[in-house]
């Protein structure tokens, strides 16, 4: 079985395929809280206050895991935002953090199914877990964004970053890059350098922090200064901007 948060169709809202239309499987489960992003929400089971990113729902096993659907077959979740569509969308995993599955026979299953068909498919990914590609070489076919997380998570450096993972994935991919998440407050380019400085051929796209297009406008600016002073891709979070934190979007 395959925990699943939600499936949606809409559009790509960050990084390099910023814009295109996407449907997007979030699967449940993530090795970390980043309690430091200050985002809320309220338990449904003992409706205390949890504080960490704005996919909660996906991350916190222990207050949110009883509401999600357990599937044996991800193509009956899929193929249904498909229909009708005389393109081929991109197909995005998310989380939480989806390659704590990357070895589960049903999403290899899926993988290998809509890559014959021809879909473009990314892994969201804080690249923290380290691929085995030999063994499962589909992963090779797979695009990852990775949002490699920086002290703003509030998380362990050592629990953060593993360079194993991401020498794997640069070494493994094409067309993958990194997606980092900063605010006004933090900006510095000593962490992001550390984390790309072995992986230069990967480009980095930056984006402004907040759960809500208030929230976006608060770091913006700044963020797309930093950029343009340190030569790196500004990327809005669009869908944000415009349903601010709305399921589905």
């Amino acid at each position: 079985m395959l925990p699943l948060v939600e499936s949606f169709y809409s559009f790509q809202g960050e990084g390099k395929f910023a814009g295109t239309p996407s449907v997007f499987i979030r699967l449940g489960g993530c090795n970390l809280g980043c309690q430091g992003f200050g985002v809320t929400l309220t338990s449904p089971t003992d409706q205390t206050m949890l504080v960490g990113c704005d996919s909660i729902k996906a991350v916190n096993t222990e207050h949110f895991s009883h509401t999600w659907q357990k599937v044996d077959d991800l193509k009956s979740v899929i193929s249904p935002h498909l229909k009708d569509l005389e393109f081929k969308p991109d197909i995005v995993f998310t989380g939480g953090e989806p390659l704590l599955h990357y070895q589960n026979p049903i999403l290899l299953n899926a993988l290998h199914y809509y890559d014959n068909l021809g879909h473009q498919i990314t892994f969201e990914t804080n690249a923290t877990i380290e691929i085995d590609f030999e063994k499962y070489p589909i992963y090779k076919k797979v695009i990852f964004a990775m949002s490699v997380k920086l002290e703003n998570s509030g998380e362990a450096k050592k629990k953060r970053i593993n360079e194993n993972a991401i020498s794997a994935i640069s070494k493994n991919t094409i067309d993958s890059f990194f997606k980092f998440v900063l605010s006004q407050e933090d900006i510095d380019t000593t962490e992001i350098l550390e984390i790309t400085n072995s992986e230069k051929s990967l480009p980095i796209y930056c984006m402004p922090m907040g759960s809500t297009a208030s929230e976006l406008a608060q770091n913006d600016k700044a963020v797309a200064q930093f950029c343009i002073q340190n030569g790196y891709n500004y990327v809005d979070r669009m869908h944000i901007r415009l349903w601010d934190n709305e399921e589905g979007r």
